[in-house]
């Protein structure tokens, strides 16, 4: 049926949808204060707009709204929109690069935005958008440098995409070395920051950022057509009626937007964008119009959980989510990369 795949995507999202605002509010109540969800429950209920106020009369402490309002809601909304931007741009580049080893991470488009967001942590800047403006410029000569260097013949060989970017990759990594050692006064937070954290983020940031990152999920949902039409093979594509060299620039750029976007929120986190498209695509089928939207929701409710564990397990203390996102991922890149291997060797 021509709308099997609206089917397949409501129900999904009948599924995910509650499953995110069920672990958001779990996720509030948890941490060094513990909070009763039923006062959780009450203190959001409170925030709504025109009703909150005529439903829910306050009765709790200034303590309990500043934990609840001030640190763990921002927090928990940034971890939704980091997860579902990195499980999207994942997502794309899987499916751009037909490959499910591809990820932000591995193409070294992270790399190139931390190096970015730390020059501004550096430079010392004091704005509030020059860290993801530095961190997009950052990311977008990532994969500038990656597409040119995969570039033959005046055309881009997407298998060879992967290797030039652990070439850029490492040679970021060695860049941001070097800042590092230049971040005297700082140093501590800057790497904090790399390993992957939602702390320290006010609603100022969050509005900021957020509605750039949906424009660019957004608009990286409206090319599933050309995302599915490229799965099938590039010549494929092209008699199907896909600029093909075009679809991939504008894919290429859109998901390296949401992936800047992301690590100038939340510092460079693993793993996220490699893993989640996978198990989605196992789940719901390769089709980009279901793919992009489930796997922005799953994202979303898989790093709130990770930054909830890192935040809880040694308490009053906190791990980075970057280390939490890798003690998952890093099994599950290597469970991809045998399998693969296998089938290569069939």
């Amino acid at each position: 049926m021509p709308i099997y795949w609206k089917q397949k995507l409501m129900l999904g999202l009948l599924i995910l949808v509650p499953a995110f605002f069920i672990t958001a509010i779990i996720c509030v109540t948890m941490g060094s204060a513990q909070l009763h969800y039923l006062l959780v429950l009450r203190m959001l209920i409170y925030k709504l707009p025109v009703v909150g106020e005529m439903l829910i009369v306050p009765d709790w402490t200034s303590t309990a709204e500043m934990i609840v309002y001030n640190l763990r809601v921002p927090r928990i909304m940034l971890g939704g929109v980091v997860g579902a931007s990195l499980a999207v741009a994942g997502a794309s580049f899987q499916g751009l690069l037909k490959n499910p080893l591809a990820d932000p991470y591995i193409l070294g488009i992270s790399s190139g935005a931390a190096v970015g967001a730390v020059m501004a942590f550096v430079i010392g800047a004091k704005t509030v958008g020059l860290v993801p403006l530095l961190a997009f410029i950052g990311a977008m000569a990532a994969i500038s440098a990656v597409y040119q260097l995969a570039k033959i013949g005046g055309r881009v060989a997407v298998e060879t995409l992967i290797l030039a970017g652990v070439v850029v990759g490492s040679f970021l990594t060695a860049i941001l070395s070097f800042l590092l050692t230049r971040s005297y006064s700082n140093l501590e937070q800057v790497v904090f920051w790399l390993m992957g954290s939602l702390s320290l983020r006010s609603w100022d940031y969050l509005i900021y950022t957020i509605p750039t990152v949906f424009i660019g999920m957004i608009a990286l949902w409206l090319l599933s057509r050309e995302l599915n039409a490229m799965a099938l093979g590039e010549e494929t594509a092209h008699h199907l009626g896909v600029a093909v060299e075009k679809a991939k620039i504008l894919i290429l750029f859109l998901a390296t937007l949401v992936t800047a976007l992301a690590v100038s929120m939340a510092g460079t986190i693993g793993f996220v964008g490699l893993v989640i498209p996978h198990i989605v695509r196992m789940i719901w089928g390769p089709d980009h119009r279901v793919l992009i939207p489930i796997a922005a929701m799953t994202g979303a409710i898989f790093l709130v959980w990770a930054d909830t564990i890192a935040r809880t397990v040694i308490a009053p203390s906190e791990l980075p989510v970057g280390v939490i996102t890798a003690l998952i991922g890093a099994p599950f890149f290597g469970y991809l990369l045998r399998t693969r291997k296998k089938s290569m060797s069939v």
